[in-house]
């Protein structure tokens, strides 16, 4: 019984750094940074979310906290190898910056809270190149001094707030800008079509598949070429895409192809 007893012991030591492994460390602490009188930390103790908190320096009170982004969590897997952590606080400019563990920066306004992701975009074409608030013209026409003026104003929440392409397949380039219903404050995008005065809104009060009708969510967009194939969160392939797509999605969660079907534009989610 002693041997075996011993085997057993033995057996659990070489084994107890492999289970040990096998789970996620702990997040490393975050310094905290110092700001105008405010201490703002990351927690880190919530695996689902990152988010950080502001404390008044001299009360030590709590003045508010703030969800930085969000772990999407697949239930057919271990939950705490998909979290991820913020790994640092930083001051750029009077703005405080939070990079994640993935390496991804977000930059947050201190007065507004309003949050942008800061990296740059994976490959953007010359049409997607713009300056700030270097409004087209055919979004003047259709957004600014159009009829749709009184229901809708042009957003700069992200940079770049529109994007060109040819969206309905038709030759010619069209125009999705970001924008946000006057009456609600809700985001979403208004796809002007090039040589028409048709506009098509998406999201800002009008629903749009898994989007809703506010896409105060999104925080990333970029153009998605016809010539790409797309594979969904359920692995199933869009349909073959006779026109560009837009990409939108939430940083460290997932993303949707919003195109054209011939008909109407559509929603694909395209998973993480």
């Amino acid at each position: 019984m002693l041997v075996t007893r011993l085997i057993l012991v033995l057996f659990a030591l070489v084994l107890l750094p492999h289970l040990t492994s096998a789970k996620r460390s702990a997040p490393a602490n975050v310094e905290p940074v110092i700001y105008e009188g405010v201490r703002y930390f990351a927690p880190n103790d919530d695996g689902r979310r990152a988010y950080i908190e502001a404390w008044d320096v001299q009360t030590n009170r709590k003045l508010w906290d703030l969800t930085v982004f969000t772990n999407r969590i697949d239930p057919t897997l271990e939950e705490d190898v998909q979290w991820t952590f913020i790994k640092s606080l930083s001051l750029r400019d009077g703005m405080l910056m939070v990079t994640s563990a993935r390496g991804k920066t977000y930059q947050i306004d201190l007065k507004t809270k309003a949050i942008t992701q800061i990296d740059p975009a994976p490959s953007q074409t010359p049409e997607v190149a713009m300056q700030p608030h270097d409004i087209p013209e055919a979004v003047e026409r259709a957004i600014i001094h159009g009829p749709l003026a009184k229901k809708y104003e042009v957003s700069f929440r992200l940079n770049p707030f529109y994007l060109r392409g040819d969206f309905n397949g038709d030759g010619k380039i069209d125009v999705a800008v970001l924008v946000k219903q006057r009456s609600t404050g809700k985001s979403g995008i208004a796809m002007v079509h090039g040589g028409t005065s048709k506009v098509t809104i998406l999201g800002a009060g009008t629903a749009v598949g898994n989007g809703g009708d506010d896409f105060q969510w999104m925080d990333t967009w970029q153009i998605y070429s016809k010539t790409r194939v797309a594979s969904g969160g359920d692995g199933k392939n869009a349909p073959h895409l006779r026109e560009d797509a837009l990409l939108v999605g939430k940083s460290e969660a997932a993303s949707a192809l919003i195109y054209w079907n011939g008909k109407r534009y559509v929603w694909f989610q395209h998973g993480d």
